[in-house]
């Protein structure tokens, strides 16, 4: 094969994965294992970091507060997207932060994504916005999320709180 038939050949093979690439779907399982493992082993910072915030109902009782006065908007007041219209729709879909896959990361890439965000997912950072402590409370408050739908819905979409 000569140098030109392979650079064809690599043209090729590009177009069509870029455009296999543009095609909105949902991911499959094994697309989002993929990114899951990435993201909590490669991607997110914090691994290590521990929370210096002692899990005491106060510090809970904060970090719903604090959560539910910026989060609630894509997360809903429970933290399982309660009442959020867009949170399925959105690619990728907004997670339960009740869901194993966000449990499972350490209480410290927590605070890092909270912190940073996740790009292009659409979680913004919010670095600047609350102190290193409200953000480890925050974390304490997803540790200890209420059942789903018990705190109703936010008032932003229509609904009650309780």
């Amino acid at each position: 094969m000569s140098l030109s038939e392979s650079k064809e050949r690599a043209a090729l093979l590009l177009i069509a994965i870029l455009l296999t690439g543009c095609r909105a779907k949902v991911p499959g399982k094994t697309e989002s294992a993929a990114v899951n493992w990435t993201k909590r082993h490669l991607t997110v910072g914090g691994k290590n970091d521990k929370n210096p915030v002692p899990a005491i109902p106060e510090n809970i009782a904060d970090g719903k507060q604090i959560f539910t006065s910026y989060c609630m908007v894509c997360h809903g007041l429970d933290g399982q997207n309660t009442g959020v219209p867009f949170a399925e729709t959105m690619s990728p879909a907004v997670p339960s932060l009740a869901s194993s896959q966000v449990q499972a990361y350490t209480d410290g890439q927590l605070k890092w994504i909270i912190e940073n965000g996740i790009y292009p997912s659409g979680m913004p950072p919010s670095k600047g916005v609350f102190s290193d402590d409200d953000m480890w409370r925050m974390v304490l408050y997803i540790r200890h999320l209420p059942k789903q739908g018990s705190l109703g819905e936010p008032a932003i979409y229509g609904g009650s709180s309780k």
